[in-house]
């Protein structure tokens, strides 16, 4: 099938097509006047292609995941997993914080010694109160 098909069929714009055959990660046949040509196999590959970015993967790190004998295979997606469980650990984290938050009695979040205590662990104590790439909010 041709590539505004494919397009469609993947949920993905032809141009991102385009990209993931530069990059590699999706490389389909080629008729013999030269425009693209995707099967099915193609089609199932892109699709896990979207999967492997919607856990954060990056092209690069994809294009290892999907040849079982990439020797760098394993490294990449345990390494995802150690950025996961972090990230599941630090939303855990956020959720005891903010449900104490919901009950507690101080008048001030800082007179609390929970409150305070989880303002000094947290990741974005680091960056001055925000997430990396975000300003910190005035008067919070």
């Amino acid at each position: 099938m041709k590539i505004g098909e494919a397009a469609r069929r993947t949920g993905v714009a032809a141009h991102v097509l385009r990209h993931w055959h530069a990059s590699g990660v999706v490389v389909p046949d080629r008729t013999a006047s030269g425009h693209r040509e995707y099967t099915e196999e193609h089609l199932r590959r892109a699709h896990v292609v979207r999967a492997c970015q919607g856990v954060g993967m990056s092209l690069p790190e994809i294009r290892a995941v999907l040849t079982r004998d990439d020797a760098s295979r394993a490294e990449v997606i345990g390494a995802r997993l150690l950025r996961i469980r972090a990230q599941r650990a630090g939303l855990e984290a956020a959720e005891r914080f903010l449900e104490h938050v919901i009950g507690c009695t101080h008048d001030l979040l800082t007179r609390c010694e929970a409150c305070t205590e989880y303002a000094r662990t947290s990741p974005h104590a680091a960056t001055g109160g925000a997430p990396a790439g975000r300003p910190a909010a005035d008067g919070a």
